[in-house]
């Protein structure tokens, strides 16, 4: 997995509930291909959840669009299903950081989340 591959899986797990849920239900099944590789997307997202940054972000906009995802991710709970998951995976100690490191700031864009419309016909 490349670099921006990485952020952009850890983008999908901090603020994308369905991403979260299959990663979920992998480890209900033990069918994780890799749970250390795993456990640092985790890390990862949860870094995306901490303080935003006051210097070394990529744009203004990234750190707009990084905090409306912050603010929408508390209506489903994120941020104590990525503890839970972390614990899970056997990642007990403390983050390594308070803050979202200025790298992870990046204009980077989800998939759409919205309940499939039945259509007529």
């Amino acid at each position: 997995m490349t670099a921006r591959e990485k952020l952009q899986a850890a983008y999908e797990l901090a603020f994308h509930p369905p991403r979260l849920h299959r990663l979920w239900e992998q480890i209900k099944t033990n069918s994780l291909p890799d749970a250390e590789e795993a456990a640092e997307l985790v890390d990862m997202a949860l870094l995306l959840h901490q303080a935003l940054p006051e210097e070394g972000f990529a744009s203004q906009r990234a750190l707009h669009r990084l905090a409306h995802y912050q603010a929408r991710a508390r209506a489903f709970g994120m941020v104590c299903f990525l503890r839970n998951v972390r614990k899970k995976l056997g990642r007990d100690g403390p983050l390594p950081s308070a803050v979202v490191p200025g790298h992870m700031v990046r204009d980077i864009g989800l998939p759409p989340l919205a309940r499939r419309v039945p259509t007529k016909g």
